[in-house]
């Protein structure tokens, strides 16, 4: 697996800073595009040679969390998903093929990115394509009133500074969820009965994390969910389950 490119810098650009900007503006992109194996699937993903917000390549835990969500598949069917950091779009594109997942895609507020993550949706067939928010952590949602009950990301905590941002944006999804459709109710209803196989609160956030930074910047990231009112929980294989404190659990496995 290729290493990605990225300049962390870019992430806090001076607001007086116009020429960089302009830079950013006229540069035209290079693409790679690669076939990457999924679990029981082969993807053709276009992906930046490089790309200023690092949502250039796939990372090792994108395809970690594919697996382990073929795994747990109960968990997520029925689920209507936002991804966070969607990036090229991969693990979406997988998600709603093999699953036929009602999932948006959303990363950073760039133009590229989305129709870099268009394109490989039509490359892959999905068309229309999936929907996608362009999203900067920390800003103020486009929707006010959220309706996805599961959220995802994979490799999203290489920024420390970004932190703060991030858990605002996921504390605002997680606690102003509010299902839209008597079909989200009765599915809540059920699961709150124990009658469902699916052993997650509603709403929740599922997180691959393959570590690339040190443990003691890493627990920031857990330390300020908690400290905003979310609970985390390892579930094994890397990945997390992060709810507000007080929601609802089905079954015994959360």
């Amino acid at each position: 697996m290729d290493i990605a490119l990225f300049s962390p810098s870019s992430l806090f650009p001076d607001e007086d800073d116009t020429s960089s900007h302009n830079e950013k503006t006229e540069a035209h992109q290079s693409y790679e595009e690669r076939r990457h194996e999924f679990p029981g699937m082969e993807l053709f993903i276009r992906e930046f040679s490089f790309h200023q917000l690092n949502a250039n390549l796939l990372w090792p835990g994108t395809f970690a969390f594919a697996e382990f969500l073929v795994q747990h598949r109960s968990w997520i069917e029925g689920r209507r998903c936002i991804e966070l950091g969607s990036g090229t779009g991969a693990l979406a594109i997988y998600l709603r093929k093999s699953f036929c997942l009602d999932i948006t895609t959303s990363d950073y507020d760039d133009q590229e990115i989305e129709e870099n993550v268009a394109h490989n949706c039509r490359a892959n067939g999905i068309t229309p394509v999936l929907p996608h928010i362009k999203h900067t952590w920390g800003e103020t949602f486009p929707i006010t009133d959220p309706d996805w009950d599961l959220i995802i990301a994979s490799d999203i905590l290489l920024y420390v500074k970004q932190y703060t941002n991030l858990i605002k944006t996921l504390s605002f999804l997680l606690k102003s969820y509010k299902p839209k459709d008597n079909k989200a109710v009765k599915r809540m209803e059920i699961e709150q009965n124990g009658e469902a196989g699916v052993r997650l609160p509603q709403p929740v956030f599922l997180m691959s994390w393959r570590r690339r930074i040190g443990k003691e910047d890493e627990s920031l990231f857990f330390t300020g969910c908690e400290n905003g009112g979310l609970e985390v929980k390892h579930i094994g294989s890397r990945v997390y389950c992060i709810k507000p404190r007080h929601a609802t659990v089905s079954g015994d496995n959360i």
